[in-house]
């Protein structure tokens, strides 16, 4: 499973604003996961002038900026290199969503990259946290895997404990994304026949990787893949049509049916979810 840390959305007030963040290039992609139910797409100073409500004595929001600074000083402490980055907003700004592109030096060039998600909301309607997963090039096709949750009790030292939780959260991620690539490398080599591919559609409807209305669609992109890459009869390509039919999911929605896909997939091709 990938991680996600969990802040408590009860936080103080009063942030370290960190002017001297690191800055990656904006990159437009990928979209797809943002763009749904009426988000929009920011660039990252519009992200940043988004107001902070003011706490109460039993609710203290944390500011979008800060959370995703944070998050980008702890990847780049870690060794990890920013390649790209995608912010959106909903109802009205309380509600944030991104992703940031991250590789690390050592890696061999592939066909899918890695990327953290990052989430948020000032409207107390979801914690701040962080995910792992993969975004393939080609297609902009999005997956995470999972969350593990790390919550903190209320403190007025909320930016000590968000960078020791963010840290911790972080420091876990190399180990998640070699486990991407040991798993993609392994739906790459599984071979599926139109059978064996018409029971995991089936299946992934059982543990709810999909819903039932979105069966025609993964078996549409399957049999016809909006992109050659997945023409091969593979895992691969059949868990591309999944993920190409999430584009436009909610995130938090995606996150859950990723993980249930993920451990479908790995069932099939033998490996430990």
């Amino acid at each position: 499973m990938n991680n996600i840390i969990n802040m408590n959305r009860h936080q103080p007030v009063a942030y370290e604003i960190v002017e001297n963040a690191p800055r990656v290039n904006d990159n437009p992609k990928p979209r797809g996961m943002l763009l749904h139910c009426g988000a929009q797409v920011v660039d990252r100073q519009d992200l940043f002038e988004v107001a902070t409500p003011h706490g109460t004595d039993t609710w203290y929001p944390l500011p979008h900026r800060t959370l995703v600074t944070e998050v980008e000083h702890q990847l780049q402490a870690a060794g990890f290199q920013l390649r790209g980055e995608t912010h959106a907003l909903t109802h009205d700004g309380s509600r944030y969503f991104g992703v940031i592109q991250v590789n690390l030096p050592t890696r061999s060039d592939r066909d899918f990259g890695w990327v953290v998600g990052l989430r948020n909301s000032h409207d107390k309607s979801l914690p701040a946290g962080l995910v792992a997963g993969t975004q393939v090039f080609v297609c902009d096709n999005l997956a995470f895997n999972g969350e593990v949750k790390l919550s903190r009790k209320h403190t007025r030292f909320a930016m000590r404990d968000l960078k020791q939780l963010t840290a911790r959260a972080v420091g876990k991620l190399g180990d998640k994304f070699a486990d991407f690539d040991r798993r993609i490398s392994a739906y790459k080599k599984m071979y599926l026949p139109d059978r064996s591919a018409h029971d995991l559609i089936v299946r992934s409807v059982d543990c709810r990787a999909i819903t039932p209305s979105q069966v025609p669609a993964v078996l549409e992109e399957w049999r016809k893949p909006s992109h050659e890459e997945f023409l091969p009869r593979n895992a691969w390509s059949l868990f591309n049509a999944f993920t190409e039919v999430y584009k436009g999911v909610n995130p938090q929605t995606a996150v859950k049916r990723g993980q249930a896909l993920h451990g479908l997939f790995d069932g099939q091709v033998g490996l430990d979810s």
